[in-house]
């Protein structure tokens, strides 16, 4: 908090109260010498998208039974945002418009305990985002991913909202280990230590 301050010229108070925040969303976590990134190890990842992948497409399913208008209009918005985002090779673009693609079918979701569960796993979903769509192959997946999941959406077709979720978290998954993979390979070309490749 000390060193947040000072970079943002405020006081620790403040700084702190935003630690806190982000750790309650999972986003850090707190240790006995302040807060740092979690690290989860390819069996926690491994583990995490099994939970997810029982959670989600049913989660999915649910909210095309309850988009209204406006919340279909939502998700074209943020289908085409990341469609200008991949034309542009704008790998940030394309990670706002999934996170905006996300919150809007999760905000129809009626199981608030179900939404809960599903947003606990919050740190896993943006490692996973932050660690592939750098790469412009991962970038084509989960375009690919959206574009599936919104014509789904479009038509209220539960079953196809369930298969499509479930195709794009395995496509996901995939991705994810590829990335592990190469960054690997690229750590012992240059000398990098075994054990980096796990983190």
């Amino acid at each position: 908090d000390t060193d947040v301050a000072a970079q943002y010229g405020t006081s620790r108070m403040p700084a702190r109260e935003a630690l806190m925040a982000l750790a309650s969303q999972g986003f850090l976590q707190q240790t006995t010498r302040g807060f740092a990134v979690p690290e989860h190890s390819s069996h926690d990842i491994r583990d995490i998208f099994a939970v997810r992948k029982l959670l989600e497409p049913e989660a999915a399913a649910a909210a095309a039974r309850n988009l209204d208008a406006g919340g279909l209009a939502a998700l074209r918005a943020a289908r085409d945002l990341a469609r200008e985002a991949c034309r542009n090779d704008d790998a940030e673009g394309l990670i706002e418009a999934n996170i905006a693609f996300r919150g809007i079918w999760i905000a129809a979701v009626d199981n608030p305990r179900l939404v809960e569960t599903i947003e606990s796993f919050r740190d896993h979903i943006q490692t996973v985002r932050i660690a592939t769509l750098r790469r412009a192959a991962t970038r084509v997946v989960v375009l690919d991913g959206i574009e599936a999941l919104s014509a789904a959406f479009a038509t209220r077709d539960e079953d196809a909202v369930r298969a499509g979720m479930l195709a794009f978290m395995n496509a996901a998954e995939a991705e994810f280990f590829a990335a592990a993979e190469a960054e690997g390979a690229g750590k012992a070309e240059t000398g990098g230590g075994a054990d980096e490749g796990e983190r």
